[in-house]
């Protein structure tokens, strides 16, 4: 397992789980379950109020990573500017592929779905699933390109908004 290094986490870092998105390793800690002696990766998700333990054995399978490098966020922000990608299949199946690439905590699959659910300003347009679906896309992202950039994540959602074209200050700004 030495190769792995979704395995060497520390307190204080930063890591993405791919269901729950950003959380921070408060420690590592050994439980007793069922006699046997385990080491866990306690993780805190703030934005959830919700703790995680982890198997520090099952690290990997579970998905559990290091924020993405900036070369890897570059593409996920890249993928943005993209032209959206609409199939013509029904919603509940979109819907369903929209949640498994939020879940899968990649970021460029995560810009796929903001880029393909991007509508313009007018609400109107979306139902009220794509608004929950994108919102959910739109936060998850942002965590992330918080943590990375070290800023905050309503600044990194104005980011994404921006490259988008959906920031709606950034267009009230402008008119005024």
């Amino acid at each position: 397992m030495a190769d792995n290094d979704n395995v060497d986490f520390t307190r204080g870092d930063y890591v993405v789980y791919p269901a729950h998105g950003v959380g921070q390793i408060e420690g590592v800690e050994t439980q007793t379950i069922a006699g046997m002696e385990i080491r866990l990766y306690a993780i805190s998700f703030e934005k959830e109020r919700m703790r995680l333990k982890i198997p520090v054995v099952k690290a990997r399978e579970s998905g559990l990573r290091r924020l993405s490098t900036s070369d890897r966020l570059k593409d996920a922000l890249k993928t943005l500017q993209g032209r959206s990608r609409i199939r013509r299949t029904m919603w509940s199946r979109r819907a369903q592929e929209y949640e498994t690439k939020i879940n899968s905590g990649n970021p460029v699959s995560i810009a796929e779905v903001l880029r393909d659910l991007k509508r313009s300003n007018d609400d109107n347009e979306q139902s009220y699933s794509e608004r929950q679906i994108y919102q959910s896309a739109l936060e998850r992202l942002a965590r992330e390109v918080a943590a990375v950039k070290d800023i905050s994540e309503c600044k990194a959602t104005e980011e994404l908004e921006d490259i988008l074209g959906t920031n709606k200050a950034s267009e009230n700004k402008e008119a005024a």
